[in-house]
């Protein structure tokens, strides 16, 4: 039979059941702060692996950056290599053509040697016929006067009358003596009128200097020779040969050029030409 419970047992069995309950709940909260322990541990190991994907992101955004760079940089060592090729290829292609203008430089310039070769050949050639024909004139001596005489003086006559200058007289080898008496001149040809003169200079070959020198005598002989001032002074030239720049230095300077025209001559300037008087 069952022994019956007292106050005191059921206030035993009470005061157990809170001790043990006391006990578990310490145990609980033991519990708990171990599991709050380990869901703090929980969140830093979360924290700590975010962080670490974090780096690992970072460190993967840096390695293509990395990668990037490196793709770039090769890049600019294949357009480096491609731009040296280039330079290259220009340096070779500017040294052909500076092999090619050294070649044409030392063709202009064995090309030039050879035209001054043949223009000295030439000259000489011209030179000697000069000499020859000059030495062929002076050989003339005393027959000069009668080519002057018998082919320009006859000529000038019709030649000056068909330019407006009227012709009274002819002379040849004219002997004139200055105002004062000092200085004489001797003129090849002189074509006269009543209100002008034709000084007419004849050479076996006629060069600038001559025509230099007759300006110079016309003038001297208008100023020192003649005593009527109002006449005027007109010069002419006339040459067997005659260089190419005495015939225009002549005509610039207002002279009329008598120049062979098969066995005749003729005049050498133009129909408008106007010669110039002093």
């Amino acid at each position: 039979m069952t022994q019956a419970l007292t106050f005191d047992d059921v206030w035993r069995m009470f005061q157990e059941t809170d001790r043990k309950f006391k006990k578990t709940d310490r145990k609980f909260e033991k519990a708990d702060r171990r599991i709050k322990k380990i869901e703090l541990m929980f969140q830093e190991t979360d924290r700590k692996f975010q962080e670490t994907d974090r780096k690992f992101q970072e460190t993967d955004r840096k390695f293509q950056e990395t990668d990037r760079k490196f793709q770039e940089t090769d890049r600019k060592f294949q357009e480096t290599d491609r731009q040296m090729q280039e330079t290259d290829r220009k340096m070779q292609e500017t040294d052909r053509k500076m092999q090619e203008t050294d070649r044409k430089m030392l063709e202009t310039f064995q090309e030039s040697e050879r035209l001054i070769r043949e223009m000295r050949e030439s000259s000489l050639l011209t030179d000697r016929k000069i000499k020859e024909v000059s030495q062929q004139i002076g050989s003339l001596g005393s027959r000069w006067g009668e080519f002057v005489e018998g082919f320009i003086a006859p000529a000038c006559e019709t030649l000056f009358a068909q330019r407006g200058i009227p012709v009274h007289r002819v002379s040849i080898r004219v002997k004139a003596k200055s105002q004062d008496g000092t200085r004489r001149m001797e003129i090849d040809v002189v074509v006269d009128n009543t209100d002008s003169v034709v000084l007419v200079e004849v050479k076996s070959r006629l060069t600038v200097m001559d025509v230099r020198n007759h300006l110079r005598r016309m003038e001297e002989f208008k100023t020192d020779y003649l005593s009527n001032k109002a006449i005027r002074v007109i010069g002419a030239v006339a040459g067997i040969l005659m260089d190419h720049d005495a015939e225009m230095f002549a005509m610039e300077n207002g002279l009329f050029v008598i120049v062979q025209s098969g066995e005749n001559v003729k005049l050498a300037n133009g129909p408008d030409f106007v010669p110039v008087s002093f």
